[in-house]
């Protein structure tokens, strides 16, 4: 652990404060669009920009990269996403916020793409499942304290963008000045979606429907509280719940992953996650159990989306895995991108108002445990000595890093044959 962080502090430290740059902008922007008095459908629509933005960003950034350089397309983006925070109170208008919210999600995106690629060359095959681990602490940490810096300043001023750009402009400091040597780009061209398709069913349709839950909770989370009639000391602590239960069930779910069917672990953590959103659902003027709630939905649904990528690897060829990551985190885009647009529509007064938001997730969740409850049926589970290991990873990342996993569990497996190969 001292030796990753040794030889990547600078790199975590700027991709922590990054992550609060992110965090808090997108909840200032669900807090302050009420007090403009945006919609809920408007708000969705902006906030659904900001993945369609970080998909774009996924596929053309390794470009960018290989084009112009690793140091270039940093600076580059970093510059576009203080300009964007610092326009949000100047324009306050929701067009022109959709189209800013498309513009961070890009610049994000390539950031994570370049950032990730440097941690993955700042690792070697000792400690790579430490970095992976540190590095998804860091973006969870960095998202809950964005929170705490909701209540520094008045969300109808301009003090708060201000601070958000800030930490953004500052947090590439460290890591342009110290990480060095740039590292060599060169990402494996993707597996087409009917080869994953074939190979993890559940793998695809749980990525595409965690996608939707995901970007219901990074993007929608401050509306509905909003909406709720929530204070803005609730609403920064209602939206740092779902980060706080993602650190701390990671682990947890990860040890039972490696010891059992994945696939029930699955349905298991849906289910649960999924019935806290219908209990909120219910008893949402009860802010103690929204609490409770989003603990459970963020605790759950955040170790799925490894979960998922785990179960995904176990019934693929080492060769296939790194192939595959591009397309598992392009299926999670495509259900992000439509996340908030339908939890705009149904948190709207005309159908069922603020409650839409966890009803929306309870109805995706529920999907998922029912369709790997079907799953288990159609053929039978791997023996848990022959499945792979289950890196830790957060969804706000890129294929990079999930590449970057699925090499540490293709390492680790050969390792472990090699061990026991001796042994025997």
């Amino acid at each position: 652990m001292w030796q990753v962080l040794s030889s990547a502090w600078a790199l975590l430290l700027g991709m922590g404060m990054l992550m609060i740059g992110n965090g808090l902008q997108g909840t200032l922007l669900g807090v302050r669009g009420d007090i403009e008095g945006f919609s809920t459908l408007q708000m969705s629509f902006v906030m659904s920009a900001y993945f369609v933005g970080f998909l774009g960003g996924s596929r053309l950034a390794p470009e960018m990269i290989r084009r112009v350089g690793h140091v270039r397309v940093f600076a580059a983006l970093a510059s576009f996403i203080s300009a964007v925070m610092i326009l949000y109170p100047a324009v306050t208008n929701p067009v022109a916020w959709m189209l800013g919210r498309v513009v961070i999600g890009f610049c994000f995106s390539g950031v994570y793409v370049t950032a990730e690629s440097w941690l993955n060359n700042a690792s070697d095959n000792a400690n790579r499942g430490k970095a992976l681990s540190l590095y998804m602490i860091v973006q969870m940490v960095g998202i809950v304290s964005a929170q705490a810096l909701m209540l520094v300043g008045d969300p109808s001023g301009y003090e708060t963008f201000v601070i958000a750009s800030v930490v953004v402009s500052v947090s590439f400091a460290p890591i342009l000045l110290s990480i060095s040597p740039t590292p060599a780009f060169d990402r494996t061209k993707p597996m087409s979606l009917r080869q994953l398709m074939d190979a993890s069913p559940l793998g695809c349709v749980g990525m595409f429907l965690l996608g939707g839950v995901f970007s219901a909770q990074f993007g929608m989370s401050a509306v509905y509280a909003a909406s709720a009639g929530l204070s803005l000391t609730q609403i920064s602590i209602f939206v740092a719940t779902f980060y706080v239960g993602a650190v701390v069930m990671q682990y947890p779910l990860g040890w039972m992953s490696d010891r059992m069917d994945r696939r029930v672990l699955i349905l298991f953590g849906a289910a649960v996650a999924g019935a806290a959103a219908i209990g909120a659902m219910i008893l949402g003027t009860d802010f103690n159990f929204l609490l409770v709630a989003a603990f459970l939905i963020g605790g759950m649904t955040n170790p799925l989306y490894s979960l998922l990528i785990a179960h995904t690897n176990d019934y693929l060829d080492y060769d296939d895995m790194p192939a595959a990551s591009g397309g598992l985190v392009f299926i999670n885009g495509l259900g992000a991108v439509a996340g908030p647009l339908i939890t705009g529509w149904m948190m709207g007064d005309s159908v069922f108002g603020a409650p839409g938001f966890f009803l929306f997730m309870a109805v995706l969740l529920l999907l998922l445990a029912v369709y790997a409850g079907y799953r288990t049926t159609q053929r039978p589970a791997i023996p848990t000595e022959e499945t792979g290991i289950m890196s830790p990873m957060a969804p706000t990342g890129s294929p990079v890093v999930v590449e970057f996993a699925q090499e540490y569990a293709i390492e680790t497996e050969i390792e472990e044959q090699e061990a026991a190969a001796e042994a025997g």
